[in-house]
Parts: structure tokens; C-alpha cells; sequence
């Protein structure tokens, strides 16, 4: 039986922050996982990139062990190219890039909105920043679990479309911290 490979894009404004989280989680926990009906491969980018990554965002992956092998900020433009990969998904994580107008992606990915709050825009002391990026961290990982649980090739376009939007509006279970 051949594994089905499944491509999922993160999309934001500036691509430094939470479409990177949810590129690494997506990885993190879509890596292996799906072994007998598919693997999730991620990718983010932005709008308007920033053109690095937020060293808080970096940091916070590091310090939880979750993949941070080149990851960097790039535009949407990178996939909206003839020569991208195929998307199967593509997920807006900010209220600006859901509003904006998105390119048009070859193969018809299913899409939904799962906005979160942009911890890079949270100003104050460190550890007031790191608490933004934990939270904003815990919100897509209840997400991104939700959604690699779906047992993807078993539900119609319209069913998953409706399961993806569902998932857009969970919240993160509450964090040890």
C-alpha cells in the first residue's frame, strides 16, 4: 500500500511567528504518525514577510524539543509557483492574511481560518513576550493535534472542510505550567 502524503501550509502576515509554531507542530506531530494512511509535511509563510524568524519563537521551540530545522520566513509566493508543491491544506493563523487575497493554490487545498493571538506583537518585559509565545504555542498545538487525528482520507471534501473549520475555533486545553 502506498503512503499518502499530505501537504499543509501555514499562512500569516509576517511569517516570524505563529505560521512558524504550527509549521513545527505540524511536523512534530504529523511526523510518523500516519505511517499507514499518510504523513503531514508543513510549511509557512507569509504575506509580508519579516524575513526571520522571532528568536522568542525559536527559543520556545528549542526549549520544548520540537523541530526547528530550517525553518525560516519566506512569502506565499514560494507556493503560489508552478514548480511548489501541491498543497492539500492551507490554513490562515491571523486575522490580516484572512481578509487579504490569497493566492490562488494549484490543486484546491481544503482551507479554513485559525486565527490565534500574535505573540510577537505582545510588548513588555521577556518573560511577559515568552508567556504570549506559550499560549499562542498551546492554542495550535490543541489544533494541530485535533487535526492529525482526522482520519483524513476517510471523509469527503465537504465533511473535512466542515472538520477543519470546527477545529479553527478550539481552544488549547489548559497548560501545565
Amino acid at each position: 500500500m502506498t503512503e499518502r502524503t499530505y501537504n499543509v501550509l501555514f499562512l500569516c502576515t509576517g511569517n516570524s511567528a505563529r505560521s512558524i509554531l504550527a509549521e513545527s507542530l505540524i511536523d512534530h506531530w504529523g511526523s510518523g504518525r500516519f505511517q499507514a494512511y499518510g504523513q503531514f509535511k508543513g510549511y509557512s509563510a507569509g504575506s509580508f514577510p519579516k524575513g526571520q524568524v522571532h528568536p522568542l519563537a525559536i527559543r520556545l521551540l528549542e526549549s520544548l524539543g520540537m523541530p526547528t530545522e530550517g525553518l525560516r520566513s519566506k512569502s506565499w509566493d514560494e507556493f503560489a509557483r508552478p514548480e511548489a508543491p501541491v498543497m492539500d491544506f492551507v490554513f490562515t493563523v491571523c486575522d490580516q492574511a484572512a481578509g487579504e487575497v490569497c493566492p490562488v493554490w494549484p490543486g484546491n487545498p481544503v482551507t479554513a481560518h485559525w486565527g490565534v493571538p500574535d505573540p510577537a506583537a505582545v510588548e513588555g518585559p521577556e518573560p511577559v513576550q515568552m508567556q504570549a509565545f506559550r499560549e499562542t504555542f498551546h492554542i495550535l498545538d490543541s489544533r494541530i493535534k485535533l487535526f492529525t487525528s482526522l482520519r483524513v482520507e476517510a471523509l469527503d471534501r465537504m465533511s473535512l472542510k466542515r472538520k477543519v473549520d470546527e477545529i479553527g475555533h478550539a481552544q488549547a486545553e489548559p497548560a501545565n505550567r
